[in-house]
């Protein structure tokens, strides 16, 4: 998916919503556990409630990974599917790869060739050797970690750097735009915690996508977020993980989860209307 069709479909449907199926075994509802593939089952069934009101899914691989072999299993059945049933959403790995070149190199084409998602996390703090490999595909994203939500993110990502002024995450962004991190192909992770920062970010990188997490459980607000993250186009994908696929652990699951993703699209729709987006 390129940059006008991903624009297209928050267009289309009045949205910037990520869903993150961040489907952790002991938090899905207790009668899937016992099926051959409880998460698989799990996804699927979120994935065609919420769908109408989504324009991303992102897929924290940490959640399919610790079940081993079923677990990856799990993950591809869900990329499949979400590409076969629901071909207009983003398919975002959310992997947070980042290693030297030919290691990198693998991790692109492991989650790009193989896999096929559409989107891959990527931790830039070996320099440009993590992020390359990962440019060099057309038509596919690289979404790069910026400035993150989590308490301890303040150890490195906002620390000032003698030499230039800048702080760590802003010197980050600079460098992404020298190693070719178009916004035709690349987007930037910043927490929904961070929301102040949106306006510095925009500085750098007016016209790139944001993937912003921290909605929800983790507290961040919506409408902060647009005040300082929106651009000309809308430029964000704003996620939802817990807030919406736990809402419910009982049978009305899938029904619950889809009245929390039409209730986050309304906001969203009312927000994109104010700032004459839509």
């Amino acid at each position: 998916m390129n940059y006008q069709k991903l624009l297209e479909q928050i267009h289309k449907k009045k949205s910037f919503l990520c869903v993150g199926l961040d489907s952790d075994i002991n938090k899905i509802p207790q009668f899937l556990r016992e099926n051959i593939n409880p998460i698989l089952d799990f996804n699927k069934a979120i994935i065609d409630a919420t769908a109408p009101y989504v324009v991303a899914y992102k897929l924290n691989t940490a959640f399919y990974e610790v079940l081993g072999y079923e677990g990856w299993l799990q993950l591809q059945s869900t990329i499949n599917y979400i590409k076969f049933n629901h071909p207009d959403i983003l398919v975002i790995a959310d992997a947070k790869r980042g290693d030297i070149g030919n290691t990198s190199y693998q991790y692109a084409k492991a989650f790009f060739e193989i896999m096929d998602a559409d989107a891959v996390t990527v931790a830039p703090y070996m320099g440009k050797d993590s992020v390359e490999p990962f440019l060099k595909y057309k038509d596919k994203w690289i979404i790069i970690l910026n400035l993150t939500s989590n308490e301890s993110a303040s150890d490195l990502q906002t620390l000032h750097i003698e030499e230039n002024g800048d702080l760590v995450y802003e010197h980050m962004l600079k460098k992404a735009l020298e190693w070719g991190a178009t916004c035709n192909k690349s987007m930037f992770v910043v927490g929904a915690t961070k929301a102040e920062s949106l306006m510095f970010v925009r500085k750098i990188v007016p016209d790139h996508f944001l993937l912003i997490p921290g909605i929800g459980a983790q507290s961040g607000s919506l409408e902060e977020v647009a005040k300082y993250g929106f651009n000309e186009y809308c430029g964000l994908i704003v996620n939802n993980s817990r807030g919406i696929i736990f809402a419910s652990n009982e049978k009305d699951f899938p029904k619950v989860a889809r009245e929390k993703a039409l209730e986050m699209q309304q906001k969203m729709e009312e927000i994109l209307r104010k700032n004459f987006i839509i």
